[in-house]
């Protein structure tokens, strides 16, 4: 018996920014090491259409948009986005909106899927910054409301940075509950306040987070009662991430996943998966991050 599609991933994802720590190869090599291993195979993957403009105005402004379309950006706006503008990476990020909104969508008629792409929180509904020019989380939530698929859902955001973008864009919106978990001395500076943020100390190692974790999940989960949970499963908490000042391990990170993923299981909650961030010194760590998390979501429940 085939199984059922359930990972999101495209080759347009992978953009050339030169020598900037945030490398979009990532995402490919991610694929290949879970092809390589037999964890998944390329039935289990689909490709996604590219968000339209309408989903992305759910979010978006439209001046923000035409920014966007024409390359319409100051100096000073091009310097809080922090990656090179491009036609390539515009539209790997509109792409990558469209890759969000199919996980959800699986994740709805599956209960569990993933993204081998997204999690750009920081990005607002009129500026992109912290190298995330659109908020394809944000995005995927508001088209499935929208679309009358979901009344309520949940953001758990796990990056070692603060989900500033996305506890903005739902700060009046009582039908989504955003909780993030980051490192409190780390960008951003400003942190609009999320339902529940946990801000973590420098160097906070796997037993002190795993202990809050498991604190806070029954508040996500029974407190708001989503009907889905979008999970930003970033791999920077590690301990030589280059943009972290966290220390989790390995292990640490997977155990983690796990009680994520266990969490929504036995709630019967859909879960969609989106890999957000990681900079570890050495890509194949991040990398490695990243295959952890997905064989934790496609194992058997």
């Amino acid at each position: 018996m085939t199984r059922a599609p359930t990972l999101v991933w495209d080759a347009g994802y992978e953009v050339d920014l030169g020598g900037h720590v945030f490398v979009t190869a990532k995402y490919r090599l991610t694929r290949k090491r879970l092809l390589d291993a037999g964890t998944v195979t390329e039935q289990d993957f689909v490709r996604p259409r590219p968000a339209t403009m309408a989903q992305l105005g759910l979010v978006h402004t439209p001046d923000y948009l035409r920014k966007i379309a024409a390359d319409d950006f100051t100096i000073s706006e091009r310097l809080r986005l922090e990656v090179p503008f491009s036609d390539e990476g515009r539209d790997a990020m509109i792409l990558s909106c469209g890759g969000t909104i199919s996980t959800c969508r699986l994740a709805l008629e599956h209960g569990s899927a993933g993204h081998l792409g997204g999690g750009f929180h920081h990005a607002f509904p009129g500026h992109g910054e912290g190298f995330c020019l659109l908020n394809d989380v944000a995005v995927a939530v508001r088209v499935l409301t929208h679309e009358g698929r979901i009344e309520r859902a949940a953001v758990i955001d796990l990056d070692v940075h603060h989900g500033n973008g996305t506890a903005a864009i739902f700060a009046d919106d009582p039908s989504v509950y955003t909780f993030s978990m980051h490192q409190q001395n780390n960008y951003p500076l400003d942190k609009p306040p999320s339902d529940l943020d946990v801000g973590l100390p420098d160097g906070a190692g796997d037993p002190e987070y795993l202990a809050l974790l498991a604190r806070h999940l029954p508040t996500v989960l029974d407190g708001h009662g989503p009907e889905l949970v979008v999970y930003l499963a970033g791999a920077d908490p590690f301990r030589d991430d280059q943009l972290g000042g966290l220390a989790l391990t390995f292990e640490g990170l997977r155990r983690r996943d796990r009680m994520v993923l266990d969490a929504a299981r036995e709630r019967g909650v859909a879960l969609a998966l989106v890999l957000a961030g990681g900079y570890a010194h050495r890509l194949d760590d991040t990398v490695a991050i990243h295959v952890a998390t997905v064989e934790e979501l496609v194992a058997p429940g």
